[in-house]
């Protein structure tokens, strides 16, 4: 078993329950877990040391909310976010994504995990909802591959749509796929990925997209299947859909889901701006998770869901960066410092304001509990060695080094990582990624989002004027 000795540490934040933080520190590291943290440690012969002098350490981000084929739609004029509402821009940009086939989903997911793992994120889950003609029922198969070439631990959110536009969803006839094509595809790949074991590098939630776009028996289905399997659930809701879903069932999105069985511990909600206090008092009885997307509602110029109070009652609460046709960054440091500036703005004259340090905590605490994970998200002996590296040496720093707890999101620290290690593998060291050749990847990725953009939008050019 192979064991890692870092040296010198600056500072350890280790998020853990006690919020203790380790000036000048080591950790050992043996295999996939962290052995031990403290002072003056010492390592077997032939441990590889990293000199982590001048650096602060933090837990790895979990990203729990993400759309990567949208990587190669981002800052397409065409498909201005800003200018819509959700259901005006769902129906635009699905036209475009019907074009999608396997080489968009593949390194659109590369192009996302590369930014994710160089900005400080060792977990990801994404929710993948594009299946097309041409892609088949590959998309997750090939991101379970780019996961694997990068080394980053991956939930994949098997998502779909079945409700066909004639019957009131916004989706294209060639992105329809039936509740049963549904459940055979999670059957096949819970049983070819999920792995809950400690330490797993892969799982599998099953994810119907949203309530408005798919029939009520998809979500009672995926309910029964999920708690048989013993997977977690996922959806969008409370983002603009609930007049819909009251004029089509007579109840808010919330009282619908819950009715089915969609709530509880094992399931949590992206966005959730339109919800009320008691709905997310529900949650919080059910257990269910919320996560916060802050770009997308930024740009959407959406309701800021109130952390602080959502945290007072019981609410568990994690970070994304949801896709990037609403966001245009995977960098879950800058969604960081996104959630706390508009904390502070929108919420502090009420007495609710969070401070930075909570929302490093809802990005890594909160993510491994939304996930279900215990094995991740804060650096403590027996977890698992997530982590990554800021230099707090840099000149930039100065002035700033004396409280490494609320550094990042209070300072707006968005650059790429020191060192970015998962499962006790050094994945990314001084913004490169090790193992793969990026400019080869990066020309592979071109070609396929040139082309794609050029079917699929009308007016799209790579050189624009």
């Amino acid at each position: 078993m192979k064991s890692i000795l870092i040296k010198n540490a600056k500072a350890i934040v280790s998020c853990d329950a006690a919020d203790r933080v380790y000036y000048d520190a080591d950790m050992l590291i043996q295999g996939p877990a962290i052995a031990a943290i403290g002072k003056n440690l010492e390592a077997a012969e032939g441990a590889e040391i990293i000199d982590a002098n001048g650096m602060f350490v933090y837990p790895g981000l979990i990203n729990t909310h993400h759309h990567f084929f949208q990587t190669f739609v981002r800052s397409v004029k065409q498909i201005d976010y800003p200018s819509m509402t959700v259901p005006q821009w769902i129906d635009k940009i699905y036209r475009i994504f019907q074009n999608a086939d396997d080489e968009v989903i593949y390194y659109s997911t590369i192009t996302a995990f590369a930014d994710l793992i160089k900005h400080g994120c060792t977990t990801a889950f994404d929710h993948q909802y594009c299946y097309t003609h041409l892609t088949g029922k590959t998309p997750v198969d090939r991101q379970m591959d780019a996961a694997r070439l990068l080394g980053i631990r991956y939930h994949a959110g098997r998502g779909t749509n079945t409700l066909p536009r004639e019957l009131g969803s916004v989706i294209p006839e060639n992105m329809v796929e039936t509740t049963d094509e549904f459940l055979q595809d999670c059957e096949r790949i819970i049983n070819k990925y999920h792995d809950p074991s400690p330490f797993s590098m892969g799982q599998i939630v099953m994810s119907p997209c949203q309530p408005m776009n798919c029939y009520e028996e998809t979500f009672r289905e995926t309910v029964t299947m999920a708690r048989k399997k013993g997977v977690f659930m996922h959806t969008h809701l409370g983002e603009g859909e609930n007049p819909l879903m009251v004029e089509r069932y007579g109840k808010r999105t919330l009282e619908w889901a819950e009715d089915i069985g969609f709530a509880g511990p094992d399931v949590w909600y992206a966005h959730c701006w339109e919800l009320t206090d008691d709905e997310f008092r529900r949650m919080a009885q059910a257990g269910t998770g919320a996560n916060h997307c802050p770009m997308p509602a930024i740009l959407g110029g959406f309701p800021i869901i109130p952390i602080k109070r959502m945290l007072d009652m019981g609410v568990n609460v994690s970070l994304g960066c949801d896709g990037s046709a609403t966001n245009d960054t995977s960098n879950l440091l800058d969604s960081m410092r996104a959630a706390y500036a508009m904390q502070c703005y929108h919420c502090k004259e009420r007495g609710e304001a969070v401070s930075a340090y909570d929302i490093l905590k809802i990005a890594t605490v909160g993510g491994a509990k939304t996930l279900g994970r215990s094995d991740v998200g804060s650096l403590e002996t027996g977890k698992s060695a997530d982590l990554f590296m800021v230099n707090g040496d840099a000149l930039e720093f100065c002035g700033t080094e004396h409280d490494p707890k609320n550094l990042l999101a209070r300072t707006g620290v968005c650059g790429n990582t020191a060192l970015t290690m998962i499962n006790g593998r050094v994945v990314c060291k001084d913004g490169l990624l090790l193992g793969v050749d990026e400019a080869k990847l990066k020309a592979e990725g071109t070609r396929v989002y040139q082309n794609f953009l050029k079917r699929s939008c009308d007016g799209f050019s790579p050189r624009m004027a």
